[in-house]
């Protein structure tokens, strides 16, 4: 499914990327088309093992009807509604443990999309901006494209934040702040590009679009391994000295940085599970750890702490969704989250996004295979 989450994405990327995922959908779905009756048959070589299991990779439509059946409409529309959840939690352990948890106002997105076959392609507009003012200067840019398939998945993202945190939390300062103190704080900017890649095992049993993407409907409960790849780059600039004066004062040095920049790859292995609970109904629920290695590099006001270096952490990714599908008319909702950790003496970094969409829509315009 393409999910554009903010008018900012500069045009000649979002085109480009479109029309990339456009080409490559589409010739991995012509690829996969059986010949017909009237097709010219012409003497085949045998395939090699490397192509034979090429062509099995890329036959997106080899399936177990008995589990999963086909959309049988060409055509979608469909008007959602995203909302963008994020969080950063700066910690330390010497001389005290301390602990500021920040995040911004959740964002709120209308959006309104054409579909065909796995692409949604469409337009969302920032609901805030219709009953408040917000300036350019507090909005931040995120894009987000997920592609999700028989067999293998895609997640694309980019997200750069504005100016408007929040402190949430703060743990082991003095007394006289709360552990439920609440200010905004501008000291805060974050930005994040990665991708993520991932193969499902059962798929001729289990269908991810069924419960992402509405493409296919799944008509018995089932699980599969997922087994995948990501690499993300992170920036975040951390003004400390923007923090109220008491909490300033008893801050740990090991907090007092001024920005993180580490490079992440990760090598993902989880499970996910489809729950046809009712007839057209459907949960899905999966949750894939990974291996992350991370490459550091710390600046803090002392130039003498500044650091690179290299670590190991556990990121996760979780994905969960409810739908009812009859095959001409959808509703649901599902929800895509992120998380990553970073670990160094004395300091770590604690950051999670995520979207919640809910949806509804009808396909349209049967295939013709089915107009009988």
């Amino acid at each position: 499914m393409y999910q554009l989450k903010e008018n900012k994405v500069p045009i000649k990327l979002m085109i480009r990327t479109v029309i990339c995922c456009f080409l490559l959908m589409t010739s991995l779905s012509l690829y996969a088309q059986k010949p017909t009756a009237d097709s010219v048959i012409v003497s085949e070589k045998p395939l090699t093992p490397f192509k034979k299991t090429l062509k099995k990779i890329l036959n997106f439509s080899d399936f177990d009807t008995l589990y999963i059946s086909p959309n049988r409409y060409n055509y979608a529309l469909m008007t959602t509604h995203f909302s963008n959840f994020e969080y950063y939690s700066i910690s330390s352990k010497a001389p005290e443990i301390q602990k500021i948890t920040l995040s911004p106002n959740p964002h709120h997105k209308l959006g309104f999309y054409f579909g065909w076959r796995w692409i949604f392609l469409g337009w969302s507009f920032n609901i805030d901006d219709v009953y408040r003012k917000t300036t350019q200067k507090n909005k931040g840019t995120e894009f987000d494209l997920s592609l999700y398939s028989s067999k293998i998945g895609l997640d694309l993202f980019y997200r750069k934040t504005g100016n408007n945190y929040r402190i949430h939390q703060v743990k082991g300062f003095s007394t006289q702040i709360p552990e439920d103190y609440s200010q905004t704080f501008n000291g805060l900017k974050a930005k994040i590009k990665g991708l993520t890649l991932y193969y499902i095992t059962n798929n001729r049993k289990f269908s991810y679009p069924a419960a992402f993407s509405q493409s296919t409907n799944q008509r018995k409960s089932v699980g599969t391994m997922i087994i995948g790849l990501s690499a993300s780059k992170h920036h975040i600039d951390f003004d400390y000295k923007q923090l109220p004066m008491l909490i300033q004062e008893n801050l740990n040095p090991g907090m007092k940085i001024e920005n993180v920049t580490f490079s992440n790859w990760a090598l993902s292995c989880g499970y996910a599970y489809n729950w046809v609970f009712a007839r057209n109904f459907l949960a899905n629920l999966s949750l894939t750890p990974a291996i992350a290695y991370k490459s550091s590099h710390i600046t803090t006001d002392n130039d003498k702490d500044n650091q690179s270096d290299q670590s190991v952490n556990v990121d996760f990714i979780v994905r969960t969704g409810l739908v009812y599908n009859n095959s001409k008319y959808f509703i649901g909702a599902s929800f895509l989250g992120k998380t990553y950790d970073y670990y160094r003496k004395n300091f770590s970094l604690n950051n999670g996004f995520g979207t919640l969409q809910i949806y509804a829509g009808f396909n349209f315009y049967l295939k013709k295979a089915y107009r009988k």
